[in-house]
Parts: structure tokens; C-alpha cells; sequence
């Protein structure tokens, strides 16, 4: 053999002989390498079933004021949007100057009627005695007596007028019908007033209302008098009950409205949007820590482990999520122990090594 051939048969053994060598790491080594996890069982839990709608808040009842008469000025406006009012509280006074001389006219001539039926009625009187003695016909004493009527039905003719003319010069003093809080104004000292515009909107009793739309699958699980939970300014949480579900859909949205009173509704406002959410009914269900799940290909999964220390995938159906865990629907039983964190770095079929405590 030539020897530049015996060298490279040399080198090639050598080589050979140095990956035979080289042996794979052991399962201790393995093990020792391989992610540590920790596992968490499933817990059952009970919660409250809840139905989440958004809806707005408004005023419970929002009455519209204004005045019934036209052609008056406006000589005083007494109250501010947002100013709280008692009922029977003057808001608003009109120029009432051609009402009261209404009124002083009405006065008069009730006071003449009354004197014209006091006169008919000793005429009456007198004729009935003489007409006793024999002293004045028949026909003269029914006349006395149809003036005594006449004189009556024009002192009630009077009275209506007077009556009249003091409910006119009552309508250019506009009051509050009830207590409550002004959530409009638009009405200005010096205008001429109209019947048909209103001049403020009252909040009654300042009471508010939250009303939402629930969905058709949602409306046997509603009742009147269930709790509602809404979330107001900066996360603070206020308390409202259901009033009323309305006893029908809406054809085109498939949805009820529900009305729900907010006794105390602190920063809410009327016009605000907020999320309620309405505890229905409370009842057993299967949780894990959040941090157990991952979403991939659009499904939830959560790992397992056998017993060779390998990583065996759920696919599970999730509810709600609530302080750190969320619900499971299906995939799982009661006590199956899960990863209970870092399972976005886990696959099927992974080494794991498994402590009391990994990070």
C-alpha cells in the first residue's frame, strides 16, 4: 500500500474511533436538564351564576315643566340645573301685573252680583207678603221671583269668572311638582314664554335607574327584586335592585328591557354607560389558576403529566374568569392535577421534572 494511502486509513480510523467514544447523557442528566413544574389539582368552587349586560343610567322619571299661559315675560328664574328643589317650591315668576287686574275686575263684579242678589231676594220677600194679604197678583209675584233666580245665576256667573282669572294669575308662578333635582334649564330672564316649550326638566326625587337590554338565551334567569352590581367612577362598585323586565322582546335585536332602581348611585349620573352585572344563582363549578390555561389554534388547553415524567395536553372548555382562576366547562374532573403555571413554554410530549414549588 503506498503509504500516502496508509495515512489517511489512519486518520479515518482515529476519527472513527473518537465518535464511537462519545456516549448519549444519561436520564439522570435528562431529568436534571428538563423544566420543573409544579402541579395544582382542579378545585370545585361555588359561585354566583351572573348575567353581564351594559345599559345606561337614567333618570327614573325626568318630568318636563313649563307654563300654561303665552305672551307673558319671564321677570324671575329662581333655580340652576343641578340645584335640589321641594315640591311646591317657586322656580320661575312671570309678569303677572295684567293677571291680577283679571282678577280685581272678576272681584267686582262677583261683589255686584252679590248685591243685585240680595235685592231680588228682600224683593222676594216682600212680595210674598203682600201677596199673603192679598195685596200684588200672581203674575207680579212670579215676576219677583224669576229676578231672584236671574240674580242668583249671575252671582254663580261671577264666582266661575273669578275663579277663573285667579287660576290664570296662578299660572305665572311656575312650582315644582314634586321634590326632586333640575336637570335642564332653558328658559332666561326677559323671554316670552310659549305653552309648548318646556322651560326645566325635574329628576323626581332624584332617583335614578340603570336600563339595559338582555339577550333572549339571559331573560328566564332575570326576576325582579334580583341584586345588580354596577361599576361606577374610578372602580367604585354601587348596589341597584331590579324594578321591572319587560314582558316581551324587541322582534329586531331579540332582547328585553330590565330597569333596575339605584337607591344610592353616588358618582353615576344620568347618561352614563355601565356594565351591571345580576346575580341569578349560585352553584358548584370547576376551576383552575389562569395561569394554567393557554390558547392556541383558538382552543384552550391545559398539561398534565404521566408517569414517565412527560407532558400530556387537555383540550378544555372555558367560562368565566374571576380573582385568578377561571372556570372549566369540560375537559376535566374534579382533583385531576394540572401545570399550574408556565404552560405557554410546555408542548405535548415534553420532559418535565416535577417539584413541590417551581417558578
Amino acid at each position: 500500500m503506498p503509504r500516502s494511502l496508509r495515512l489517511l486509513t489512519l486518520v479515518l480510523a482515529v476519527a472513527l474511533s473518537a465518535c464511537g467514544g462519545a456516549s448519549d447523557p444519561t436520564g439522570e442528566d435528562a431529568a436534571a436538564n428538563a423544566l420543573a413544574v409544579a402541579l395544582v389539582p382542579v378545585q370545585r368552587e361555588v359561585l354566583a351564576h351572573e348575567v353581564v349586560a351594559s345599559g345606561q343610567v337614567a333618570a327614573w322619571e325626568e318630568t318636563p315643566l313649563g307654563v300654561e299661559v303665552a305672551g307673558l315675560r319671564v321677570i324671575e328664574v329662581r333655580v340652576e340645573v343641578g340645584q335640589a328643589v321641594a315640591a311646591g317650591e317657586v322656580l320661575l315668576r312671570l309678569d303677572d301685573r295684567a293677571a291680577r287686574s283679571d282678577v280685581a275686575q272678576a272681584r267686582a263684579a262677583c261683589a255686584e252680583a252679590e248685591a243685585s242678589l240680595a235685592l231680588a231676594t228682600a224683593n222676594l220677600e216682600r212680595g210674598r207678603a203682600l201677596s199673603g194679604r192679598g195685596l200684588m197678583s200672581a203674575a207680579d209675584f212670579d215676576q219677583l221671583g224669576a229676578l231672584r233666580a236671574q240674580a242668583d245665576a249671575r252671582r254663580a256667573t261671577a264666582e266661575a269668572a273669578l275663579d277663573a282669572a285667579g287660576l290664570r294669575l296662578s299660572w305665572t308662578t311656575l312650582v315644582a311638582p314634586d321634590a326632586g333635582v333640575i336637570s335642564r334649564r332653558a328658559v332666561q330672564p326677559g323671554e316670552v314664554v310659549s305653552p309648548a316649550a318646556p322651560l326645566f326638566h325635574l329628576i323626581r326625587q332624584n332617583r335614578l335607574e340603570w336600563r339595559a337590554q338582555i339577550a333572549e338565551g339571559d331573560l328566564s334567569r332575570v326576576a325582579v327584586g334580583q341584586a345588580v352590581r354596577l361599576r361606577g367612577a374610578e372602580g367604585s362598585i354601587v348596589e341597584g335592585r331590579v324594578r321591572a323586565v319587560a314582558p316581551g322582546l324587541d322582534a329586531a335585536t331579540r332582547t328585553a328591557l330590565l330597569q333596575a332602581d339605584l337607591p344610592a348611585p353616588g358618582a353615576l349620573r344620568a347618561g352614563m354607560v355601565a356594565e351591571g352585572r345580576i346575580e341569578t344563582a349560585q352553584a358548584p363549578v370547576l376551576t383552575v389558576p389562569l395561569a394554567a390555561v393557554v390558547r392556541r389554534d383558538g382552543f384552550a388547553y391545559v398539561f398534565g403529566v404521566d408517569q414517565s415524567q412527560r407532558v400530556v395536553r387537555h383540550r378544555i372548555d372555558t367560562g368565566r374568569v374571576f380573582a385568578g382562576r377561571i372556570e372549566v366547562l369540560a375537559g376535566l374532573e374534579e382533583g385531576q392535577p394540572v401545570v399550574g403555571s408556565g404552560a405557554g413554554f410546555l408542548g405535548e410530549g415534553d420532559r418535565v421534572r416535577v417539584v413541590a414549588d417551581a417558578p
